[in-house]
This record gives C-alpha cells, structure tokens and sequence, in this order.
C-alpha cells in the first residue's frame, strides 16, 4: 500500500470518527431530560460514591431525643481548621505572591472538590434585554427601575430552557453612577406605577364587557352590583419598618445613594432536589444527573449573580466597580460562595448563613454536616455527602475528614469588603445557625486581609479558639473584614444601615458628595 493510501485511510478514519462523535452529541442532545424526585437523585449520588448508609441529622427541636448539640463544652470534636496561610504541604504563607499564586488556587480547588463543586469550564452565554421600564418612587426618592431578562443560550439543548429574572432600580437624581447591590430574592417592580382614575375606568369598562362577553347571564349580575369594578385602585399603605424601625432595606440603599438589583436565584436553578436535571446545572449537563463534583445550586446562584454582574457593568447608570452581593439564610451562604469565587463582586453582606456558609463545617453546635448531607445535599457538590457516610465503600467519614473549611470560604474573599451579619435566638435567629461558630471562623480568615496590605477584623485576639464574641450590636467595623450581631431575627435588616455606611467610608462614596 502506498503512503498515499494510508494517508488517505487514515483520514477516512478520522473523518467517521468525528462523524460518529457528531452523531452521538446530536444523540444526547434529543434524549428529554431526566425527571427523578428528590429522594431518587441524592440515591442516584449515593450509587456514584458507592454509599449505603448516611448518619442521620441532628432534629431542630430542641425538646426531640436526638436535638442538636447546643453544650459548648462539646461543639469542637475537631478544634483546629485548616490555616488559611498553610499550603497544603506544610508550608507558611509569607508574602502576598504566594497567596495569590499557591495558596488561594489550592483553597479554591480543595473547596470545589470536596464542598461547593466545579463550575463547568464552558456555560452558555447569557443575553440581556430589558423587558421594561418605568419611573417609580422607593420611599420618597424617585427612582427608574429596569425589569430584565437574561436569555441563556439553550441551542446545545433545546429541551431545556432558563430565563433569569432581574429588576434593577437606581436613583432617578444620581449625577453619575452608584454603587449597586444585588440581593438574592424574588425580582419585580418596587413600586409599580398604578394606573389613573380614568385609564382604570376604561380597564373596568373592557374588563366588564369581556365578562359579560364570555358568560352573558353575568350581565344581570354586573347590574346589580353598579359600585363593583373588577379592578380597583391600590390604596396607600405605609411601607413594613424593619425590626429595628428603620425603614427597609430598599429604602435605606436608596436614600443612601445607591441602587440595588433584585435577582430570583430560581430562575437559575431551583430550590430542590429534583430541580438537579433541570435549570442551569440541567442545562450544561443536557438534562442528565450531575457527576460528583459537578456544581450545586450554591455555586448554580452565585453563577447568576456573576451575569447579573456582567449586565450591570454595561449598564451607565451603575458604577460597575463597586458592585455587591446580599443574601440570608440559604442565600446567604449563596452571597458568600459568590463573592469568594468571583473577584469582581467589591462587597458582600453574609446574613445569617449557618452550615455550608461562614459557619465552621468541623464544628458540632446546631446544624450539623450531616443536615447537609440529606436534605439539602443539592446546595452542594455530590462528593460532599461522603462526610456523612457510615457505610460505604471507603469506609466511613466525618466532618474532621473535610480538607478544607469555612474560614478558608471567607478568606477567597480578601481583601474586598465583607460583612459577616447575624441576628440573636431569642429573636428568631435560632442557635442551629451556630453564631459562634461563625465567629471562629471569621477571625481565623482575618490574618489574609492583614497579608494582603488591608485592616482584617478589628479585634486584639486573633486565636479563633479563644476570641471572645463581640457584644450584640457591638458591631466589629474597624477593618475590611466586618462582624455585627444585631438584637433582631432571622434577617439581614438590621445591619444594612451599618453595612452602607461602612461601605461607604471604606470606598469614599456618600450621597451628598455626588
């Protein structure tokens, strides 16, 4: 056979085998996504680590046989975390270039593996519109507010479809542009403009007609009630004060100067379990079950703030350098992964967020990992689940097995403004939330601030094992690393005047200076 034979053969070859790779992706890509219920996907991850039995949770309810652990004498099975500026080969951390370049891509990589998941390398592109607009009042400042939808590119599989959903409202009267923060919640107008007394007499004329169009006997009905309308005009009502009795967090950032998006993290991915096959994790994985260290709906939400972000920085009105994330609760630890893994976002406000976000992982107070291995399992990567097994192939683990914790989550942030917020139990801020673990876990990350040239947390004692919590409503603002435990609930409210003003000095911004 001559070389010009083979050469032909081979590329033959070549050619049937991209044919055939071609062929299996247009496959994949017409197969309808996977529908499971919760229970069957955490199997269906339990199956791909080879677990047979997990340790079950702690119950919330402190009067049941198997409460949580609420003894401090007992929370700390595991008393040392990870040192932050500790490589993983023993090494300490002594310069800015060794954090940058040796220290943070190991935390980074050690918190992907084993907690949070890997973003895929490749996720569609996402393209903004705005839906509409409209000049409204939030409080007594006049604002416009932009409804948004950010389209993700869904042609590598059409089965699926995701839509985020934002709205953006920014000062109507701002000289240039403001600082924005973005807050995890339902997206919608803040004070839609309500039609007038003449367009709701001809909405009430049409919507009338229409009724009687469709069912004629309502015509009679219609008559009798001649005061009645369908629709009727929305009635003043005084805004909900926060707990403190100032006025809303919407409120507040506006007066202040500032602007805020409200993101719906479920238009990225939702809320349960059965929600894996589906939504931007669905999406990239073409409607299949994730891989162990695929991401969860955490790192899912935070990916959403990031477009929000990328929207926002073409947007004049926005001062694209000075962008935050907020979030409470679930979201709250959603707002810290965010701002850990993206070093775009300048400020973070962290409510209230308990295991899996600025709470220690080894610690053994309130929720525990084991509360994150069963219910919410989907917030996280599937190789998370391991540290609650008591049966697998592997043996057993704990959470002492975790190479990495949330003190090392905090210290990606570094040295960008971050603000650890947590209210009290007797309020509603329950203990299962573990403040003090929180805590520990904040003045253990502080060191890396001081490293990179920033003030960390402004306390004299720095030994996580000892460092006495600060008084409630005691607030620690002194440096770029923040702690406040208000004397309000389960809410972020509170501390959002603080958290402004703090922002505020920090980056020499002030309304009255614009």
């Amino acid at each position: 056979m001559t070389i010009a034979r083979r050469v032909l053969r081979m590329l033959a070859g070549l050619s049937m085998i991209a044919m055939l790779a071609v062929l299996a992706q247009a496959q994949n890509s017409a197969r309808p996504p996977v529908t499971f219920t919760a229970e069957q996907d955490h199997q269906n991850m339990m199956d791909q680590l080879g677990i047979k039995a997990l340790r079950p949770g702690p119950s919330g309810d402190e009067k049941a046989p198997n409460h949580a652990n609420y003894d401090e004498s007992k929370a700390n099975p595991y008393p040392n975390v990870p040192e932050a500026l500790t490589l993983n080969n023993g090494t300490k951390v002594a310069s800015a270039e060794m954090w940058w370049k040796q220290r943070r891509p190991e935390i980074v990589e050690g918190l992907e593996e084993y907690v949070y998941g890997r973003m895929p390398r490749e996720v569609p592109k996402v393209t903004w519109s705005v839906t509409a607009s409209e000049r409204e009042m939030v409080g007594f400042h006049p604002v416009m507010a932009k409804e948004l939808v950010g389209q993700v590119d869904n042609s590598s599989y059409p089965a699926i479809s995701v839509n985020l959903r934002m709205t953006l409202v920014t000062p109507a009267d701002a000289k240039g542009p403001v600082p924005v923060l973005i807050m995890f919640g339902p997206s919608g107008f803040p004070s839609p403009v309500q039609p007038s007394p003449a367009e709701l007499e001809r909405l009430n004329t049409a919507m009338k007609a229409l009724l009687v169009q469709q069912d004629p006997s309502l015509k009679d009905v219609i008559a009798q009630h001649p005061g009645w309308d369908p629709i009727r005009a929305v009635p003043f009502q005084f805004p909900q004060m926060n707990a403190d009795g100032d006025p809303p967090n919407e409120w507040e950032l506006i007066a202040a100067g500032w602007g805020f998006a409200k993101l719906d993290p479920a238009s990225a991915q939702a809320d349960d379990g059965a929600g894996m096959t589906r939504g931007i994790i669905g999406l990239v994985n073409k409607g299949q079950p994730r891989k162990p260290d695929d991401w969860g709906a955490l790192r899912a939400w935070g990916w959403a703030a990031g477009r929000g972000l990328d929207y926002l920085a073409t947007d004049l009105a926005v001062d694209a350098k000075h962008v935050g994330i907020e979030g409470v609760s679930r979201y709250g630890k959603a707002a810290l992964v965010t701002m850990a893994f993206d070093q775009r976002f300048a400020m973070v406000l962290v409510g209230s967020s308990g295991k899996g976000g600025a709470t220690l992982l080894r610690r053994n107070y309130g929720e525990a990992v084991e509360s994150l291995t069963g219910g919410e399992y989907y917030w996280l990567a599937g190789n998370f689940i391991k540290y609650g097994a008591s049966e697998a192939k592997f043996g057993s683990m704990n959470p002492g097995d975790i190479p990495v914790d949330s003190n090392e989550l905090i210290a990606l942030c570094a040295p960008r403004l971050t603000f650890i917020s947590y209210g009290i139990p007797e309020k509603g801020d329950a203990q299962w939330l573990d403040h003090r673990g929180s805590w520990m876990a904040t003045v253990a990350a502080s060191p890396v601030w001081t490293l990179l040239g920033a003030p960390g947390l402004s306390t004299t004692d720095l030994d996580y094992h000892t460092a006495k919590m600060s008084a409630v409503n005691d607030g620690l603002l002194g440096g770029k690393l923040a702690w406040r435990q208000d004397d309000g609930g389960h809410t972020d409210a509170p501390n959002m005047k603080y958290f402004i003003q703090w922002v505020d000095q920090n980056i020499g911004y002030g309304h009255a200076s614009q």
